[in-house]
């Protein structure tokens, strides 16, 4: 099994209720987290090919490719298994249609689920899934 890494803005609620959603459909603890605004998430940011202050993509990496915005999301989704890995399909839509989705929500992220004075610190259960 491939373990990849999700990097994600720490201080954004809706992508930590993302976070707490994959660790709760992820029985066999594929996925690992790095915070955007931690070294290693800045580090893997930078890989990526994008700015290190772009705390608004989620990063997925996975067997050392770097996947960002709708793509991360769907093979995030299809990671998980049934039912979540059958929205995969949507892969098959051009990329800049199923980005312009993932931007409106990207930009609207924290308007309307707001942000955290600091960045989420793991419960001693998922500790070892934090980078």
């Amino acid at each position: 099994m491939t373990e990849s890494i999700v990097v994600f803005d720490g201080v954004c609620n809706l992508c930590n209720a993302a976070v707490d959603f994959i660790v709760r459909h992820d029985p066999d603890t594929r996925y690992r987290f790095a915070a955007s605004q931690s070294p290693v998430g800045g580090a893997l940011i930078e890989a990526a090919g994008l700015p290190r202050d772009q705390t608004d993509t989620v990063v997925l990496v996975e067997n050392g490719d770097y996947h960002v915005r709708s793509d991360a999301v769907l093979r995030i989704a299809r990671g998980l298994g049934r039912p979540w890995s059958l929205l995969w399909p949507l892969i098959h839509l051009p990329r800049p249609v199923r980005d312009l989705g993932y931007r409106l929500v990207a930009g609207l992220r924290t308007r309307v689920f707001g942000r955290r004075d600091t960045c989420r610190v793991p419960t001693p259960e998922e500790r070892d899934r934090f980078l």
